[in-house]
């Protein structure tokens, strides 16, 4: 790695964003899909250029058209976005940091003097740079079930495979990033989960009777009838059919272990997934992963409490939930789209994200209305808020996890609003063999916002497994042995500037009381420098 010794200007990072659903249940963590067996794949050209391009399945294989128009309303999103006020301040070096040297602080063993270390760009297509092609394709796991998924780089036939798992309200799309770089050296999946993105069904769960007199509005959403169709039966959107979907992938589609890497959402279809099934998976990654998923009690471990609920997010939905649907429909899609759908209202949602406030929302504010334009969205919404929990919590996979050997890499933004960095925190507690790094500044979603700097934490890590710890843990000398706690800058270009970040690398003996300490320290110093 190359150490410089400038400074870099702040940071500024160019992000996307989609909002997606979710479909399917199954009622067992260790399930047993057949060795292998026929499936069907089609791969689909999709003008991305287009918009939404229907609901059902048609024609045949593309290779992605990354240069998509730009709509005026995602044009005045970008610009909403833009000026929005940000807390930028310098802290206790010369990189950039959000919120200033109290949320740097100082911790046990943490170097004085941080060099800047120097990593590449994603590839500039501007310039002639080529990223990997990306191909996107629909695999037939059960009839009526299709889930969509993207791949690059199956030319690197001797190559780790990798699988991300996006977060929830987005999909294949928010990994473009990580498959245009990281499939230039390595085979690389990414899917949407069944009921979010374009895994959402094809055709009504449970049609509506002819008759009645619900208006023509109300006819295009999907999921509204009181009789499900065979296949839809008892389906549900919950954790455990997204891992029953991932274990099938991975048996039917890519063949062999994987790197299995999730963000938000993501990282808890990770853990789970991998605790039921080790001997599918080479290695987990979390990126900024919510511990815990589910908002109904699992009729597993609470029996009794989930009786009490009538309903656990299955097909047919109720009649109250239904009416429910209808009436929010009423209010929020028909009288409120205008304020949704205004930019600067996505521009404040964005700001919650993403640490920087530049981001460009073209992309996000066309693939969140894609989404919810499709007729299923909203029942599969319901499904997904009232699927009951998984068959393990997220501390029981990982200690299970643990148990059984599987590497875990904590990668995560500092600047989450949502999972707060004591949660990657306590992970690493729990797991304090796994490398933890912390991302500053970077918000819920690190991969897109500085892309670099995790696909070059990801390269290392693999490395480091494949060759069976001879490759350093990437920021890490070969003779360094980590114990507490060690900072780095990264420098990277992009769009022909210079852009710098903090990573901080959390050891083995590091505990929640130093974090606790070093920020009393930091505090005191700050009310001495001003009473100075």
């Amino acid at each position: 790695m190359e150490i410089l010794s400038y400074n870099c200007p702040p940071n500024c990072q160019v992000v996307n964003l989609r909002w997606k659903l979710v479909k399917k249940a199954s009622q067992s963590c260790e399930s047993k899909p057949p060795s292998f067996r026929e499936h069907r794949i089609l791969c689909i050209r999709r003008d991305f250029r287009s918009g939404f391009s229907g609901y059902s399945i048609s024609s045949w294989c593309f290779s992605k058209n990354l240069d998509r128009e730009k709509g005026s309303n995602s044009s005045n999103a970008v610009q909403g976005f833009r000026n929005l006020n940000s807390q930028v301040l310098s802290g206790s070096y010369d990189g950039y940091v959000i919120g200033g040297e109290e949320d740097a602080g100082s911790f046990p063993k943490e170097r004085e003097a941080i060099p800047k270390v120097l990593i590449p760009g994603l590839p500039d297509e501007y310039n002639g740079e080529s990223g990997a092609p990306i191909t996107s394709c629909f695999w037939e796991w059960k009839p009526k079930f299709n889930v969509h998924y993207e791949k690059a780089g199956c030319e690197n036939v001797n190559s780790p495979p990798v699988l991300f798992l996006p977060g929830f309200g987005v999909g294949s799309f928010h990994y473009e990033k990580q498959l245009k770089d990281l499939g230039k050296d390595y085979r690389v999946w990414a899917i949407d989960f069944l009921g979010q993105g374009m895994s959402l069904p094809d055709e009504d769960p449970t049609p509506r009777s002819k008759e009645g007199d619900s208006t023509e509005e109300k006819n295009f959403l999907w999921g509204f009838g009181d009789k499900a169709q065979p296949w839809a039966s008892e389906l549900a959107y919950s954790v455990d059919l997204w891992q029953d979907q991932v274990c099938y992938f991975i048996k039917e589609v890519i063949r062999e272990p994987v790197y299995v890497v999730g963000n938000s959402l993501g990282g808890f279809v990770a853990v789970y997934f991998a605790a039921c099934n080790p001997h599918l998976v080479k290695g987990v990654t979390l990126l900024n992963a919510t511990p815990f998923w589910g908002f109904s009690p699992n009729p597993i471990r609470s029996p009794k409490l989930a009786r009490i609920l009538p309903w656990s997010g299955t097909f047919p939905l109720p009649a109250s939930v239904r009416k429910l649907i209808e009436f929010m429909y009423d209010i929020l899609f028909i009288g409120h789209w205008q304020k949704i759908s205004d930019p600067e209202s996505i521009a404040e949602v964005l700001k919650q994200v993403y640490a920087d406030h530049a981001t460009n929302v073209d992309t996000v504010f066309t693939r969140i209305l894609e989404t919810t334009q499709h007729p299923a969205a909203a029942a599969s919404f319901a499904s997904i808020m009232f699927a009951p929990q998984g068959n393990l919590s997220f501390r029981e996979a990982l200690s299970r996890c643990q148990m059984n050997g599987v590497p875990i890499c904590l990668i995560y933004g500092k600047e989450d609003p949502w999972v707060k960095p004591v949660w990657g925190l306590q992970v690493k507690r729990q797991v304090p063999e796994a490398p933890y790094y912390e991302i500053s500044p970077a918000g819920h979603c690190p991969h897109d916002e500085v892309p670099e700097v995790v696909n070059y934490l990801l390269r290392g890590w693999i490395k480091n497994l494949e060759s069976q710890g001879s490759v350093a843990l990437p920021l890490l000398d070969d003779e360094e042995n980590i114990q507490y706690v060690i900072a780095r800058d990264l420098e990277f270009v992009r769009e022909e500037s210079k852009k710098s970040v903090r990573v901080r690398i959390y050891g083995s003996r590091f505990s929640l009381w130093n974090r606790i300490g070093s920020f009393i320290k930091s505090r005191f110093r700050k009310v001495e420098m001003n009473s100075s």
